[in-house]
């Protein structure tokens, strides 16, 4: 019984993990209408960025988080506004095929600037803590805790400023905003600055809670785009609920096959979805 709660438990940090890149991924989706498979070398890019402002600079965790959602959002503004942007009009899949290229060509980029091997951030090493028979790192904890922030300040925005409730103008109805005066280039824009920064923070989450390399972004890219699938493409908080039952799908998987065979449960879960419920849980557009 304590092995399935630790799986559980397991399984609800790894889906804190894929949650913030999800959001990312929803909301690029909702509002420019394409699966940007970018956001892998976003996430990539952002535990980078954070890792060189930890090592060199010294900035702590929460300075670096803030960093990385700076620069993956600004390098997701510059690749997909300034190489994807004409291509809109030849439809979604061009597009899409599109951003696995551009997120080779960045993440090759990551790979020349900063090489191959496994970096660490530079953080005190703290031991586990235990309850009952249950064991959690303390930087779990605290991944938990601003993923959590992160998502609240992201529903927030969305559902309270003036310009979070454009950008779900737009998704609903991009033409109805429109003679409504908003203007969806500058929308467009400002979601993909905010779904690559939101990226690249779970790339800093990725990178402390473990290490990071260039093809971070890669491997979780499938529990991404799993999530957003599950959770409904185009819903936020669809993509919040798809990215814990992913991670606890995957954990609970370690129990009956080899560590190898994980990534096909993300497989498992997109088939199975656009088998009985193609719109996901959450099924409409919700930004």
């Amino acid at each position: 019984m304590s092995i399935l709660a630790q799986a559980i438990l397991n399984g609800v940090m790894t889906g804190t993990l894929i949650a913030v890149p999800a959001i990312g991924f929803t909301a690029i989706f909702a509002v420019l209408r394409y699966p940007s498979f970018g956001v892998a070398a976003y996430v990539t890019i952002g535990g980078f960025a954070g890792w060189f402002a930890n090592t060199m600079w010294g900035a702590g965790v929460l300075p670096a988080l803030v960093i990385a959602f700076l620069v993956a959002g600004a390098v997701g503004v510059a690749g997909e506004e300034g190489a994807l942007r004409r291509l809109r009009p030849a439809g979604a899949l061009t597009v899409a095929i599109a951003t696995i290229a551009l997120n080779l060509i960045l993440e090759n980029v990551v790979r020349f600037l900063f090489g191959n091997d496994l970096r660490g951030y530079d953080l005190p090493l703290k031991p586990d803590l235990r309850f009952l028979d249950l064991r959690v790192g303390p930087q779990q904890i605290e991944n938990v805790v601003l993923a959590g922030l992160v998502m609240l300040a992201v529903f927030a925005f969305l559902r309270f400023s003036r310009f979070g409730k454009a950008m779900r103008a737009v998704a609903d109805n991009v033409d109805l905003a429109r003679l409504k005066g908003i203007d969806p280039q500058v929308v467009a824009i400002t979601t993909l600055f905010l779904g690559a920064g939101l990226s690249g923070v779970g790339g800093v989450l990725l990178a402390v809670d473990t290490s990071i390399d260039p093809l971070t972004g890669a491997r979780i890219l499938l529990s991404v785009f799993a999530a957003a699938v599950l959770g409904g493409l185009g819903s936020i908080p669809g993509a919040v609920v798809g990215a814990f039952a992913v991670g606890i799908a995957e954990e609970l998987s370690l129990l009956v096959v080899p560590a190898t065979y994980r990534s096909a449960i993300g497989f498992a879960a997109i088939l199975v979805m656009l088998t009985f419920r193609p719109r996901g849980i959450f099924g409409e557009r919700a930004v």
